[in-house]
């Protein structure tokens, strides 16, 4: 049985590879080419390893990488910091005879944490380290819609990303970059669990209904940490442009709190100071 950390560092390898083209490293094509990509001789000859060696690396066979083969690996592949951990964190757990024990224990929201979220007036959320969504407050709710309109299993942000029935978000300008950065997280969880259910329920059906997820995925891009921003197209107030920041919370790996924040002052301040008006004017309150 191939070895899971094995398989995943293969297909990250191959992905990589297949990124680079010969005069990116200073190679001349040469005649009739059959892969897009560089050839694994060729990566082979640019980390100073044998060919063989290298193939059975992206093939997941019984390989266990020195730190010294990796660092030529990451070298010749061009990897930035995160790859660059991300190929250590798979080598280094493809070593060990077989996989360690990992902690699958039902994530939990801290009180304090959830306290926190109510008294922000800013969108936040907390996700869990496959992308559940497992808390969020008013403003994220007007911003994003009501969760409580999804069964808790499908409460995902890549599961909701890739909802065939919300395929108006999509027109957003930025919709595949935001994916990119959710299924970056995801490889990334991926990396320290590859064989969680959790992950490979989502991943296994994404994979088989979306050919937009399986595009991406099989990019095997990674994020240690994300932030960036994105637009949000909402039909009371117009466009709002929100940065996003995630901040790990307690825990090995752990959930993460989502954080949308706008510039003070701006035009997408007032919008969403507006929808968070328009939101609680609409939301009943509690009796009492």
């Amino acid at each position: 049985m191939t070895h899971p950390y094995a398989r995943e560092l293969g297909d990250f390898l191959r992905a990589r590879r297949n990124r680079l083209h010969p005069r990116d490293v200073g190679l001349e094509p040469g005649g009739r080419r059959k892969v897009t990509g560089l050839r694994r001789e060729e990566l082979a000859l640019l980390a100073g390893l044998s060919t063989d060696y290298y193939q059975r690396m992206e093939q997941g066979r019984e390989v266990r990488p020195s730190d010294d083969v990796l660092d030529a690996l990451a070298a010749a592949l061009g990897l930035d910091d995160d790859e660059r951990r991300h190929l250590f964190t798979l080598a280094r757990a493809a070593r060990r005879p077989a996989p360690t024990r990992t902690d699958r224990a039902l994530e939990q929201v801290p009180d304090s944490t959830r306290r926190l979220l109510r008294v922000m007036d800013t969108p936040a959320v907390v996700l869990g380290r496959h992308l559940d969504l497992l808390d969020w407050n008013p403003m994220a709710e007007a911003l994003l819609g009501d969760p409580d309109g999804h069964p808790p299993e499908r409460l995902n942000m890549l599961l909701l990303m890739f909802d065939d029935t919300r395929t108006g978000e999509r027109t957003c300008p930025d919709w595949e970059r935001q994916a990119l950065d959710y299924i970056g997280m995801m490889r990334a969880a991926v990396a320290t669990d590859p064989t969680h259910p959790r992950a490979t329920a989502i991943v296994g059906e994404l994979s088989i209904r979306s050919a937009e997820f399986r595009r991406l995925w099989a990019r095997h891009d990674v994020r240690a940490q994300v932030s960036g921003s994105k637009t949000f197209r909402v039909a009371e107030v117009g466009d709002i442009v929100l940065d996003w920041d995630s901040y790990p919370l307690p825990g090995a790996p752990g959930p993460v709190m989502l954080v949308w924040t706008a510039e003070p002052g701006s035009s997408d301040a007032d919008r969403l100071r507006l929808l968070a008006s328009l939101h609680a004017s609409r939301t009943p309150r509690p009796a009492g």
